[in-house]
């Protein structure tokens, strides 16, 4: 099983105008793979938050595999 970081993005609207994308939350999780470990965030998600829809406070998630010091 590998550890994945996933992120939860928002893109919003500053006070220049300009756009810019906020990271929600960042959560570590173990997982098979990718997909998998963006499906666990999203509950995890959810259940911190307080949400039923990951998506009422995120515009898309960015999983990335961690890595490791060797």
């Amino acid at each position: 099983m590998a550890r994945y970081i996933v992120q939860f993005m928002k893109d919003v609207l500053g006070e220049n105008g300009h756009e810019a994308e906020v990271c929600q939350r960042s959560i570590e999780i173990d997982a098979a793979d990718k997909l998998h470990a963006s499906d666990l965030a999203k509950v995890r998600f959810c259940e911190t938050e307080r949400l039923k829809e990951w998506s009422l406070h995120a515009d898309r998630v960015h999983v990335i595999e961690a890595e490791f010091p060797s």
